[in-house]
């Protein structure tokens, strides 16, 4: 077994679809996850992006269905979380208005993510280093800080905390330790990211996030695709099992094997 086949293999991605079947299939895994763990619905933050604004679709819809199905409310809590102002802002706004979100919180993170830098900047005066904290470094403070939030409000209000984590995010490992990727509940991990798109166009996900470039969002101008030198179309085709440009394969498969450490459990002895 190649490779490829092995990754494959391990993230659970079809080299086709039918999206109707995807998006019942997984509002099915919601409904069942929040009726067997006891809690009153789910908690989803939307970054204003299309990877949380399919995960704010299926999310509505299992809860919706729960509130029939059960004869009790079951609730679908939309967060937005941004860093001082977040000029795309509207985009999240305008997802929870496209499925009708009856529950929504603004919960801005930049005052704690500075005290939370500056801590650590005092910290490296400490050990004889003098430096502000890196971009990148202070972008992971602020997945990790939105994170903690969102477990707050979870807890507060008996949710369970979705993520929006996928495929073609878990082959490279593009998301933060402990941050984005430290959920309970992934309901698109085995999708790759036109898997997600094609979701997104069913479910009536609004055509301004659509046409976006995919971003993270951590620091102004960046963008997945920029960052890690890979299209989303290379990195979909290639978990389609497709045959792609070598380069890309190896800086592909590359990324994979660096970014292990995030997929496995903690190790211990």
């Amino acid at each position: 077994m190649s490779l490829q086949e092995q990754i494959i293999a391990e993230l659970g991605v079809k080299p086709t679809i039918n999206v109707e079947e995807e998006v019942r299939k997984r509002v099915d895994f919601l409904k069942s996850y929040v009726k067997n763990s006891g809690t009153s619905g789910l908690l989803i933050a939307i970054s204003g992006g299309i990877d949380s604004a399919v995960a704010t679709g299926l999310c509505k819809r299992a809860t919706d269905e729960l509130t029939e199905e059960n004869g009790k409310e079951y609730k679908t809590l939309g967060v937005f979380q941004p860093y001082g102002e977040q000029a795309d802002i509207s985009d999240s706004y305008a997802t929870a208005k496209a499925f009708d979100l009856k529950y929504t919180v603004e919960t801005n993170i930049e005052e704690a993510v500075n005290e939370v830098a500056l801590e650590v900047e005092h910290g490296l005066k400490n050990i004889g280093v003098h430096q502000h904290m890196s971009i990148p470094g202070k972008g992971n403070v602020k997945a990790r800080v939105r994170m903690v939030v969102q477990y707050a409000l979870a807890f507060e209000q008996n949710l369970i905390v979705v993520g929006t984590d996928h495929a073609s995010e878990a082959i490279t490992g593009f998301y933060t330790k402990w941050g984005d990727g430290a959920v309970d509940i992934t309901p698109l991990s085995s999708l790759n990211k036109r898997q997600v798109r094609m979701l997104a166009s069913y479910l009536g996900v609004p055509q301004s996030i659509l046409d976006k470039a995919p971003s993270a969002g951590l620091w102004e101008g960046q963008t997945d695709e920029k960052e890690l030198g890979i299209s989303y179309d290379d990195n979909s085709d290639y978990l389609e099992g497709k045959t792609i440009n070598p380069e890309v394969q190896q800086k592909l498969e590359s990324y994979y094997v660096k970014t292990a450490h995030k997929r496995n459990t903690i190790p211990g002895i």
